[in-house]
């Protein structure tokens, strides 16, 4: 199954590295064959919800600021 998002090869090892370590520091366990399924996993089942709050903090943030826009408001004289 395809990924639902794009994942450079070089930041794919990088996360592979990061899950590995975190088992191993917190799981006491080694996954060395699992960790890219797991990558594989974790990216096609939660990449969309990763994706969609990515997308509504956004949103929030730009809508949050455009109201500052507001204030640069210029009057002639008034």
């Amino acid at each position: 199954m395809k990924n639902k998002i794009q994942i450079s090869e070089e930041k794919r090892q990088d996360l592979i590295l990061a899950i590995k370590a975190y088992f191993l520091k917190e799981r006491v366990v080694s996954i060395e064959g699992l960790s890219s399924s797991l990558l594989d996993f974790i990216a096609d089942k939660y990449a969309i919800d990763f994706y969609n709050q990515g997308v509504y903090d956004s949103y929030k943030f730009i809508n949050e600021r455009s109201k500052d826009l507001l204030g640069i408001i210029k009057y002639n004289g008034l």
